[in-house]
């Protein structure tokens, strides 16, 4: 557990380290700070390979047979380059569908184990030529499985350990911002959990900020939109109106959110952000703060919440006295103080918190915000549990400076 404690911990401080950074940058927004240049994200698609069997079923048990798709996905959530040669990363792997054991204990039942990787590694590059390099990783992974149980009995058991996570990769730098690469990821195999080895063969791509040009720069100023600075709201969350708006954006045919079991009935919410970056006209990048209190709508189990959150905003409709926009915000990484609610067991005290919305500022100096939003706080099945919570529509009321 000790390791667990500290991969989470590790997480916390990177992301506050980024925040405290950037609150203190320069004034002018319209170029990437200090902690900002020189990160990365990437999504890279592929093979997954774990030979799950019936060694994994618990003393008693049967299956007719056991499924394993292969197709996967890995996400670089958060990467920074320290110079050309090191960088860090903070990773999520997971396949698109779960490992199938078919007619469990002749029921025919197919029942599922959810499996996922999350990463924390250093990597090391060596340029072959212009244009190619070959990129090393290695650090700490977290793995987590979701077994799942027959009359109140394990079949297969869940698990979540710290292991060593490593990697090796080709990459083609495209430009000075993007590279394509592929690459293999290894996490060992367990045999206190039953757990067999992850191998991930896959191709993608990682973008980089880079520092932009002078000329770029000089634009963004002149343009002169509205970017606030700071925001402080406050906000009442209340399913009065019911949860049709949760519903319709994550069981709809292409889900763009997330629902939730835990069901809030209503919340009061204390907010602050904080911009880091904003794009010309459109695009505006905040860091924000979050405190919740919350009443749960099945037994009215009171809980709160402490988050912070990233914060992208897409300004779409520009006039002289109100500014309308889009947000999304994911993966904000969050303590909810209680993790058993009607019924239902959310994981462990650290979880993410996930926003959409949308909002206005308007008035004489655009300082008023008014704004609409739905959200949910799940862990991203970091942890077996994770039954995850759901907010429904939320008014908020700010003023931006």
């Amino acid at each position: 557990m000790t390791l667990l404690y500290s991969f989470r911990k590790t997480g916390f401080i990177i992301l506050f380290l980024l925040l405290l950074t950037d609150v203190s940058a320069q004034s002018f927004r319209g170029q990437y700070s200090p902690a900002m240049k020189n990160t990365f994200f990437g999504v890279n698609i592929g093979s997954i390979n774990y030979p799950f069997s019936t060694r994994q079923l618990q003393p008693g048990n049967t299956v007719g047979s056991v499924k394993v798709p292969h197709t996967a996905v890995r996400l670089v959530l958060v990467g920074h380059e320290f110079n050309k040669n090191i960088a860090a990363q903070i990773t999520y792997m997971r396949p698109v569908k779960w490992v199938e054991y078919r007619d469990v204990n002749n029921t025919n039942q197919t029942l599922t184990v959810w499996m996922n990787v999350a990463g924390l590694t250093v990597s090391g590059k060596l340029s072959l030529s212009k244009k190619i390099a070959l990129n090393t990783e290695a650090g700490l992974g977290l793995i987590m499985r979701r077994g799942f149980n027959m009359y109140d009995r394990p079949v297969v058991k869940s698990a979540s350990y710290a292991t060593g996570l490593f990697g090796a990769s080709l990459q083609y730098k495209l430009n000075h911002k993007w590279d394509l690469q592929v690459g293999t990821t290894y996490s060992p195999s367990n045999d206190k959990e039953l757990q067999p080895a992850t191998v991930f063969h896959s191709a993608g791509f990682h973008y980089t900020l880079r520092e932009l040009t002078a000329e770029r720069v000089d634009v963004v100023k002149k343009a002169g939109y509205h970017f606030p600075k700071q925001i402080m709201s406050v906000a009442y969350a209340t399913n009065g109106l019911g949860y049709g708006t949760n519903n319709f954006v994550s069981k709809g045919v292409i889900p763009i959110f997330w629902g939730g079991e835990v069901r809030a009935r209503h919340g009061l919410l204390l907010n602050y952000q904080h911009n880091l970056f904003h794009s010309r006209k459109v695009f505006s990048l905040d860091w924000g703060l979050q405190a919740g209190f919350w009443k749960t709508d099945g037994t009215g189990t009171n809980f709160f919440t402490l988050s912070a959150y990233p914060m992208m905003r897409f300004h779409t409709i520009r006039s002289k006295k109100t500014d309308f926009y889009l947000e999304y915000s994911v993966a904000g990484p969050s303590f909810i103080s209680k993790t058993k609610m009607d019924g239902l067991d959310t994981g462990e005290k650290f979880t993410f918190l996930d926003q959409m919305g949308m909002g206005v500022f308007t008035g004489k100096n655009k300082n008023l915000n008014l704004g609409l939003r739905i959200a949910h706080f799940s862990n991203g099945n970091l942890f077996p549990n994770n039954d995850g919570v759901m907010v429904p529509l939320t008014f908020s009321l700010g003023y931006s400076f």
